[in-house]
């Protein structure tokens, strides 16, 4: 990958895009993880206005730091990036307090967690409105198009999507070359849904270099019986989830109404 064109490639696609439609700028949800990282960076490298905005819902303290600590050196380098900090702890505790109580269970783990991501777009867009910026989307290639691991309305609801088409090992590379904080390359991918130490590997059950490389074997018209041991078991990992999550990756469904009936 030529990593200083890719940047310079996103960088203009971004700014253009953002001036046909009119608007001022770009809102970036910032995590303290690799992906809003580069994203907040690109968005900040067009010149257009950056808003970072840290969200955290009874986050772990070492995200918090990690975010905070981009955000303040993304601010030195460029005087187009400003931030804002709106804790959304309360305003979940209180939307958990409203829903019908329920046994708890996994499944209300999950439901929980889409929730939390779903406030923070919510607020993402309160602030999009608010100075007519767009919503920047933070999703890589292996979260969006391979295996789906992103909240339906939530981080997948953005209006572009500057680093959906990099494989996670090159937005890994992208950030080294924008200088983004050590601290987050080396950190543990997660997504801080669930108020814990999990990991994405550890609730996906392979990492990012095995979802690469079982989404090129997919890509390349590979079957699960051409692999054994673990190779097999990420294969299919990578399948299942291609497959059940193809609900977020396609275009939502629209019941046509035959001509003869209107």
């Amino acid at each position: 990958m030529q990593t200083e064109k890719v940047i310079e490639h996103i960088t203009n696609w971004l700014k253009e895009y953002a001036i046909k439609a009119k608007l001022d700028g770009f809102v970036v949800g910032v995590s303290g993880g690799i992906d809003s990282a580069v994203t907040s960076s690109l968005c900040a490298k067009t010149g257009l206005k950056t808003l970072c905005v840290e969200m955290p819902i009874h986050q772990a303290k070492s995200q918090v730091t990690r975010a905070e600590e981009h955000i303040s050196q993304l601010k030195k380098r460029f005087p187009n990036v400003s931030d804002t900090r709106v804790d959304l702890t309360p305003v979940f505790e209180e939307l958990k307090s409203a829903v019908p109580s329920t046994d708890p269970s996994a499944q209300l783990d999950l439901s929980l967690a889409n929730t939390r991501a779903r406030l923070r777009m919510s607020t993402l867009y309160y602030f999009a409105g608010l100075h007519k910026y767009l919503v920047a989307g933070t999703g890589n290639k292996v979260e969006d198009f391979g295996v789906g691991f992103y909240t339906k309305y939530g981080d997948g609801g953005v209006d572009l999507s500057p680093i959906a088409d990099l494989l996670k090992s090159e937005v890994y590379a992208i950030g080294k070359a924008l200088g983004v904080p050590e601290s987050i390359q080396i950190a543990a991918p997660t997504d801080g849904l669930f108020g814990d130490s999990r990991s994405d590997e550890d609730q996906i059950g392979a990492s990012y270099d095995e979802l690469e490389w079982a989404m090129k074997m997919k890509d390349q018209g590979k079957k699960s019986d051409d692999f054994e041991g673990r190779q097999q078991q990420v294969f299919k990992i990578f399948i299942r989830l291609n497959t059940v999550n193809q609900h977020k990756m396609n275009p939502i469904p629209v019941c046509n109404i035959p001509v003869n009936l209107l």
